[in-house]
C-alpha cells in the first residue's frame, strides 16, 4: 500500500512538472503581437510627451523615428516582433504619465527617471540611460561662475512639477522656494521674464534648449547625479505583466549596441563643462 502511494506520488510529481513546463510554453507563446495583455492586441501602444522635444524626438513627431527615444522604441518594437506601422503613440503630460492608476499605453518613454517613490505607484523596466544634470542660466545670472553648491543655493530656481530636476533642487541643493511650472516652456519663459535665475535639466535637454529654445542662455555647470535617481526607464502601469517581455527585448537591444549608437548620435555631451560636486 505504501509502495503504491509512493509510485502515485512520483507519477503526480512528474505530471506536475510536465504541467509546469507546458505552462511556461504557453507563457512564451503569449509573447506575440496579439498578446491579450496589450492595451490593443496587435499594436504596441507607447506613451510619450505632447509635445515632444529634440534630441529625444525630432520634429515633434514620435512616429518619424528620428531621435534618441523614438529610435529606441522602434528598435525595441522590432525586437518584440512588431512592424513599424503597428507602433501607436499616445501623448500625455509628464504629470499624467507618472501618476498612479490605469494607463492608456503599454508603457511610456518620456525621460522618466526611476525613483523609489515613483516605483511605489508605477512599475519600471530596467534602466537604459543615465543622464547628467546641467545648470541653465542667462548671462549675468548669479549662478555664473559657481564652483560649489553654496554658490548655487541662494539663486532663484525654477523647474517642472513632478520631475527629478525639482527633487534635486529641493533635496540635494536644499533650495527652499523653487518656483514650479507645468512644462519646460513655462520655465524658460519665467527665466526670460527675469522671474528665476536658473533651472536644471538633463544634459541632452539642456543642449537642445540652449541651442534652439532659449539660445540666449547657456549651460554654466554640471551637477552629479542624485543617488536616488537611477536613470531613465520605461514606465508601466503598476504590476503590468508585460514588463518581463519588454525587459528581455530591451536587454537584447542594449546588448546589440543600439542604445550606445543612439546616444552617440543624439546625446552628445560637452567635455569642457565644469562639474560641481559639493
Amino acid at each position: 500500500m505504501n509502495e503504491s502511494i509512493v509510485k502515485l506520488g512520483k507519477i503526480g510529481a512528474a505530471a506536475l512538472f510536465s504541467l509546469t513546463l507546458a505552462g511556461a510554453a504557453v507563457m512564451a507563446d503569449e509573447r506575440t503581437t496579439n498578446d491579450p495583455r496589450l492595451v490593443t492586441p496587435g499594436k504596441l501602444t507607447v506613451g510619450t510627451g505632447d509635445p515632444v522635444y529634440p534630441p529625444w524626438m525630432l520634429n515633434n513627431d514620435p512616429a518619424g523615428g528620428e531621435g534618441f527615444e523614438n529610435g529606441l522604441i522602434y528598435a525595441l518594437a522590432e525586437e518584440m516582433g512588431f512592424a513599424r506601422e503597428d507602433v501607436v503613440w499616445v501623448g500625455n503630460t509628464f504629470d499624467q504619465t507618472i501618476a498612479p492608476g490605469p494607463k492608456d499605453f503599454d508603457f511610456a518613454i518620456q525621460q522618466i527617471s526611476v525613483t523609489e517613490a515613483r516605483a511605489e505607484v508605477v512599475t519600471f523596466s530596467q534602466v537604459y540611460f543615465q543622464p547628467e544634470k546641467a545648470v541653465i542660466a542667462l548671462p549675468g545670472s548669479p549662478v555664473e561662475g559657481a564652483t560649489s553648491f553654496d554658490d548655487l543655493r541662494n539663486a532663484r530656481w525654477g523647474a517642472v512639477i513632478g520631475t527629478t530636476d525639482l527633487a534635486y533642487l529641493e533635496n540635494i541643493l536644499d533650495v527652499q522656494e523653487a518656483a514650479v511650472y507645468d512644462d519646460q516652456i513655462g520655465v524658460f519663459q519665467a527665466m526670460q521674464a527675469g522671474q528665476i535665475d536658473a533651472t536644471l535639466a538633463a544634459l541632452p535637454t539642456a543642449l537642445f534648449a540652449t541651442a534652439v529654445q532659449i539660445p540666449e542662455a547657456g549651460i554654466v555647470a554640471m551637477l552629479p547625479a542624485d543617488e536616488n535617481d537611477r536613470g531613465h526607464g520605461l514606465l508601466f502601469e503598476y504590476g503590468n505583466p508585460l514588463v518581463e517581455w519588454v525587459d528581455d527585448a530591451l536587454s537584447s537591444v542594449i546588448e546589440r549596441g543600439v542604445v550606445a549608437d543612439l546616444q552617440s548620435q543624439y546625446l552628445v555631451a560637452d567635455p569642457d563643462l565644469q562639474m560641481i560636486t559639493e
